[in-house]
C-alpha cells in the first residue's frame, strides 16, 4: 500500500510540474503577441485623436510622464507629443476622472497647440450599462462634443453640466458620470496651460515637465 502510495505522490507530482510547465510556456509564447496587440490597440486610440498625416513622429517614442493633482491621480500618467518637422503641434494627456460613479474614468484627452481640444475619449471605466456608459465614442457622441472646445469656449466658470449652470450636457438618470468627465476634461486643459512651454517646447528644446506630488 505504501508503495502505490509513493507512486500515486510521485505521479501527481510529476502531473503539477507539466501542468506549471505548460502554462509558463504558453505564457511565454503569447507575451509577445499580447504586448504588440496592446500597443497596436493604443496606436489606434491615439491616432483617432491626432490623425497621423498631422504628425511624422511616432507618439510612443514621444512619451513622458507626468504627477500632478489636476490629472486626477496620485500616479505618474502618460503625455505623448505629436510632433512635425520638429514642433510639437497637440499632446495627448491620459487623465483620470477620480470622482465617477463607480469609480475610476480614464480618459485620453488631446490638446492642439492653439490650446484647443482635438478630442475626448474614455479607455476605461466601470459606469452603469445604459446609463453612465453613454461617455462612449461607441454608445453616443457626447464624448465628440468636446472638440474644439477650450478654456475659453465655454469660458472657464461654464466648464459644468447644464444642471450646475454650465454648457455641457448631463444625461437623463445620470448626472455623476458626465460631471466628473467634464470636470476632468477641464482640469487636463488647466494643466496644459500651465505647463504649455515645456508641453509645446521645439524637440531639440524640449525638457521635462515638471512634476508635481498629489496631494
Amino acid at each position: 500500500m505504501l508503495r502505490n502510495m509513493l507512486i500515486s505522490a510521485f505521479l501527481l507530482a510529476a502531473f503539477a510540474v507539466a501542468a506549471a510547465s505548460l502554462v509558463g510556456l504558453t505564457h511565454l509564447g503569447t507575451r509577445e503577441r499580447v504586448e504588440a496587440n496592446e500597443r497596436q490597440a493604443l496606436v489606434e486610440a491615439l491616432h483617432a485623436l491626432v490623425p497621423a498625416e498631422r504628425h511624422d513622429n511616432d507618439l510612443l517614442d514621444a512619451r513622458t510622464q507626468v504627477i500632478d493633482p489636476l490629472l486626477g491621480s496620485r500616479r505618474a500618467v502618460p503625455v505623448y507629443r505629436a510632433r512635425q518637422g520638429g514642433e510639437t503641434v497637440a499632446v495627448i494627456l491620459a487623465p483620470v476622472a477620480p470622482d465617477g460613479y463607480s469609480g475610476d474614468i480614464h480618459l485620453l484627452v488631446a490638446v492642439n497647440a492653439d490650446g484647443r481640444l482635438a478630442g475626448v475619449r474614455v479607455t476605461a471605466h466601470r459606469e452603469t450599462p445604459g446609463l453612465g456608459d453613454l461617455i462612449e465614442a461607441e454608445r453616443s457622441d457626447w464624448i465628440t462634443r468636446f472638440t474644439g472646445r477650450s478654456l475659453g469656449n465655454p469660458p472657464e466658470e461654464r466648464w459644468k453640466v447644464r444642471k450646475d449652470g454650465g454648457d455641457f450636457d448631463q444625461f437623463t438618470g445620470a448626472t455623476i458620470t458626465p460631471r466628473a468627465v467634464v470636470k476632468a476634461v477641464a482640469n487636463a486643459l488647466r494643466y496644459v496651460a500651465a505647463h504649455r512651454d515645456e508641453l509645446f517646447a521645439p524637440e531639440a528644446q524640449q525638457t521635462a515637465v515638471p512634476q508635481e506630488t498629489a496631494q
